[in-house]
């Protein structure tokens, strides 16, 4: 019986992007000329690479670990202090190596946020050699991506400018530059292999562009350039059953990176912009029943009371098929397509309704915050002691990853050791009643706790499911 192959997604910084040399069949045929110069013979990148490569550092995470204590077994020790003595608490430094790319000259350095995720100390090392302190100015573990500072004492670093990675299309030469498996600064050449993959389960918002240049570990963070030697996309994983290069490698697109740069810059956390949709794939069968002659757009099934589509007038039912003129697919390709907006755009959707073609002009809006969060921890003498409750808004779900089109008081977290953990109570689960009465709001609920009882019955929604528990007081 044949192994069964087995592939992976890795994003344990990685680089990537590449070259394809064409040579048009057709000039076989041709009468053939003598060169003229040293340009007519010599194919290089080289002169992109001189101009980009500087741009691409180093980044260094070190991260320092907490060994728990553990028991000696040392006749030294037992002789003075008695057998069974405890070792006191080590550190242990950890150390990985990742990429990343200047994108101002100031020094603001943007890189993968699995490269930097955990870390307590930062280095960033240019080309030249020159190591400088890093400082973590902003992380975004959604799309996967960290922004550092590092003082360059008001020298201007070279940087790279950002292309309209929208303007991508399969067959485009690019370059991928990094460190991988730390050997030192390394080109690879390739094509973009395919753009808009969103089935790739590596961030929240999936849209990569896919390439066949050679990425492997230590290239995570570094630059994806194309021919005029602009940044086109982050490299960020590989597809891949050894966890080096088999030629599938995904960057972040420059428009994504762009966003959360400018989010960076101004100093504030990430808004994104919300459109306050919830939709499904239009598969065969219902683009059939939709008249569609293939599968395509965002079938629109439900949309929350102060979405800015629906007072644009779309409505349940409505197929969602381009956003500005760009073709969507699946809700991640169009949350892409907002999610690289700002807060006051305007975006034009292209929707179907019964067969009919119809455009909205929608005004993006950041995620509401009604009702209010009310974070609470609850106290007393009662089964959901411990537990931290918070109110459902889209602005809050958005925060914590949860599905805004919930409502209620949601468990943020327990207190370890406490009655609502022994309870078995999870971040993430919907309170909705206590001892049969309905609970929707964090006051609900402590009103609910006041009073002591000699027996709790709680239920809780937890994804698709209602858990009910009975516990005596």
């Amino acid at each position: 019986m044949k192994a069964r192959k087995s592939y992976r997604i890795h994003s344990a910084c990685l680089a990537l992007f590449g070259l394809a040399l064409f040579s048009p069949l057709h000039a076989f045929a041709e009468i053939r000329v003598v060169p003229e110069s040293m340009e007519e013979v010599q194919l290089s990148f080289s002169p992109v690479v001189k101009r980009v490569a500087p741009a691409v550092v180093n980044v260094y995470t070190k991260r320092i670990i907490q060994t728990r204590p553990t028991m000696r077994d040392d006749p030294f020790f037992d002789f003075f202090f008695g057998r069974n003595r405890m070792s006191p608490p080590r550190q242990r430094i950890q150390n990985s190596l990742g990429s990343g790319v200047i994108v101002r000259s100031d020094g603001l350095i943007v890189t993968n946020n699995h490269v930097i995720q955990g870390g307590d100390q930062y280095t960033v090392v240019l080309t030249d050699r020159r190591e400088f302190d890093a400082e973590l100015v902003l992380a975004d573990e959604r799309t996967d991506l960290a922004v550092l500072r590092i003082d360059t004492k008001g020298e201007e670093l070279p940087s790279l400018s950002f292309a309209d990675s929208d303007q991508a299309e399969v067959g485009d030469l690019v370059l991928a530059i990094g460190d991988p498996f730390g050997v030192g600064q390394t080109v690879t050449s390739g094509i973009v292999s395919a753009v808009a993959r969103t089935q790739v389960g590596i961030s929240d918002f999936q849209f990569f562009i896919q390439t066949d240049a050679a990425i492997n570990p230590g290239n995570s963070g570094g630059a994806l350039v194309n021919m005029t030697g602009d940044l086109v996309g982050i490299n960020s994983a590989i597809f891949s059953r050894s966890g080096g290069s088999n030629g599938i490698g995904f960057a972040i697109p420059a428009n994504m990176v762009r966003s959360v740069v400018k989010s960076a810059v101004t100093g504030g956390a990430i808004v994104r912009p919300w459109l306050g949709i919830k939709g499904q794939v239009v598969t065969s069968d219902l683009a059939e029943s939709l008249g569609l002659d293939r599968p395509v757009g965002v079938l629109v099934n439900s949309l929350h009371s102060s979405s800015p589509a629906l007072e644009a007038g779309l409505r349940e039912g409505d197929v969602i098929l381009a956003v500005d003129e760009f073709d969507v697919f699946d809700p991640t390709s169009l949350n892409y397509r907002v999610a690289t907006k700002a807060v006051g755009d305007r975006i034009e959707l292209s929707y179907l309704r019964t067969k009919s073609m119809q455009k909205a002009s929608v005004e993006l809006v950041a995620p509401p915050e009604d009702p209010p969060r009310d974070l609470t921890e609850l106290t007393g003498n009662h089964p959901l002691s411990g537990v931290t409750l918070a109110n459902l808004s889209p602005a809050f779900a958005e925060e914590m990853g949860f599905d805004w089109l919930q409502e209620g008081a949601v468990v943020v977290g327990t207190a370890r050791n406490s009655a609502a953990s022994r309870l078995g109570l999870k971040p993430g689960d919907i309170l909705l009643s206590i001892n049969d009465r309905e609970v929707a709001t964090v006051r609900q609920a402590k009103t609910a706790l006041g009073k002591n009882r000699s027996r709790w019955a709680i239920s809780i929604r937890r994804g698709d499911r209602t858990l009910s528990v009975t516990v005596r007081g």
